[in-house]
């Protein structure tokens, strides 16, 4: 009897102890997890993540507190085939991050790879459950009770009422010097769009000794370019829904007219070569340069060129202004962030040490956790002011000058990324710095929820397949619509691809994005 006494005195200790507020928490964690100092293996699914672990302030602080030190793997060359050879070969590091959206998310559940982070923290680590957001737990919940993975970034719809500095990440950008040397032009209609774009070309040739790009966009890969579909479809406000069913945005009037426009351009030598080989180390080049003139792009993906920018000159800098819209000239329709996130993170059954890596997790999602991805270390980085976190001076004007050094020497600002809290970081919201917060700012009015029409097929399923051919069948259509000499060809190209998408089972993927779009809505309570 009395080891049982002193089992269940030792359960009511960490009940009380998770059920305390933020410091008792973080103790608890610091007590349980860092005796023994361990190295964990975490894979990023992106080529291009370089942060390094160790030897600045946040990653410190994070060894310090858990006992735990990270060994950051990335892929070289294909990520898809890189991380593909891992699961072939049954060598999946410690953790993993990727996009909630690939593929490999249901295939390692599927094979027994990944374990349920229920189950560890139901054996390692309590406090998991204190710091998890109800919501979100819920929604990644598996049909078999299982909690496999946990978001960044995720936003909910209530999150959305509560917060008018919500985001969205997708921005229309000029280069900011020749676009108030054209008179800052409206470039919202198609013919607005074009006379900008050929007066840039004509009066600005060159810029830095570089031939500049009229238009940019991101890369060109096996599913299209998002720049030219999913980004351009939504500054139209295409809908996603029409009659209760799920929309083909792909052929909608409105798309139509717009590629239509940018195959004018194209046939008028306005679209380089560059746009449609380059990868994202020769785009990050010349964005850091300043060659392109206008762009359909991610904010935050050229942040760190922008800072490059603005410190060897303000005026080079990008800046966003309303980008193409619809024919009634409506606003654009662009998404913050949702439930599902952007990357979830996993951890492998290969983990020698998962008590280790729960209890990892556990600290960054905590309040802790947040504000020191976010923040740094309070006396070094920031100081609270007035109640308030206010970051020092020199730290951010490092930040707003040099990203890389910044990484190096401080590491916040959400370096670390794997788990930020966008939402709960608002609380100690910093003011935006100059080089970027103009961008972020901009998209307050046109950011909107729309997680429901998130969809995510199941690769082994007979939608899942046909969606992956017709992602194909696209990635090779969208260049050649761009590219072609005469509307006619245009409108030839165009046929085609509908009747073989047709042929690969389209009725079958709009069929089921309709079913998900609907349990989706029901999940998030919206009508």
């Amino acid at each position: 009897m009395k080891y049982i006494g002193k089992g269940l005195f030792l359960l009511i200790i960490i009940f009380l102890l998770c059920a305390c507020g933020k410091k008792e928490e973080t103790e608890y964690l610091r007590e349980e997890a860092n005796e023994e100092p361990v190295t964990l293996d975490w894979y990023i699914n992106y080529t291009w993540y370089a942060t390094p672990w160790g030897g600045n302030v946040v990653s410190d602080k994070i060894t310090e507190e858990t006992g735990v030190n990270i060994n950051f793997v990335t892929p070289m060359g294909s990520a898809e085939e890189k991380f593909n050879a891992l699961i072939s070969s049954d060598s999946l590091p410690d953790i993993i991050t990727l996009g909630w959206w690939e593929n490999q998310v249901d295939e390692m559940i599927n094979k027994d790879m990944v374990y349920a982070l229920n189950e560890l923290a139901d054996q390692y680590d309590a406090c998991f459950w204190e710091v998890t957001d109800p919501e979100v737990v819920s929604w990644y919940t598996r049909e078999d009770g299982n909690l496999y993975c946990y978001p960044n970034s995720s936003y909910q719809p209530s999150d959305y009422e509560t917060y008018k500095e919500i985001s969205s990440n997708q921005t229309f950008l000029v280069r900011k010097d020749i676009y108030e040397a054209l008179g800052s032009p409206d470039m919202t209609t198609p013919e607005g769009f074009s006379d900008a774009v050929k007066r840039a070309a004509m009066l600005f040739p060159e810029v830095e000794g570089y031939p500049l790009i009229p238009i940019g966009a991101h890369v060109f890969d096996n599913t299209g370019c998002v720049s030219f579909d999913q980004y351009l479809q939504n500054f139209l406000a295409v809908p996603y829904e029409k009659d209760g069913k799920y929309y083909d945005r792909y052929t909608d009037p409105e798309y139509i007219r717009w590629l239509k426009t940018f195959r004018e351009l194209g046939a008028e030598g306005y679209l380089k070569e560059d746009i449609f080989i380059d990868q994202r180390t020769q785009m990050e080049e010349k964005m850091e340069r300043g060659q392109y003139f206008c762009m359909l792009f991610q904010r935050t993906d050229m942040a760190d060129q922008q800072i490059a920018l603005y410190a060897e000159n303000p005026d080079m800098i990008y800046m966003a202004v309303d980008g193409p819209r619809n024919s009634k000239g409506e606003d654009h329709v662009l998404p913050g962030t949702g439930i599902n996130g952007w990357t979830v993170t996993f951890i492998s059954k290969n983990c020698e040490y998962p008590d280790r890596a729960i209890q990892l997790f556990s600290y960054l999602i905590s309040d802790e956790g947040q504000m020191t991805i976010y923040l740094g270390a309070e006396g070094i980085t920031y100081d609270i002011i007035d109640g308030k976190p206010i970051v020092k001076e020199e730290v951010m004007e490092l930040l707003n000058t040099d990203r890389d050094a910044y990484n190096k020497k401080y590491g916040a600002d959400n370096a670390y990324w794997m788990f930020q809290d966008n939402a709960r970081q608002l609380e100690w919201k910093q003011q935006s710095s100059p080089p970027n917060g103009q961008l972020e700012e901009w998209t307050y009015p046109y950011s909107h929820y729309l997680a429901q029409y998130e969809i995510n097929f199941d690769a082994n399923s007979e939608a899942g397949n046909a969606d992956v051919a017709i992602k194909k069948l696209w990635s090779r259509t969208l260049p050649a619509l761009l590219l072609a000499p005469t509307e006619e060809e245009f409108d030839r190209i165009l046929e085609e691809f509908v009747e073989e998408r047709d042929n690969l089972g389209f009725a079958l993927v709009m069929e089921e994005s309709t079913r998900q779009v609907k349990e989706n809505k029901e999940k998030l309570g919206i009508t």
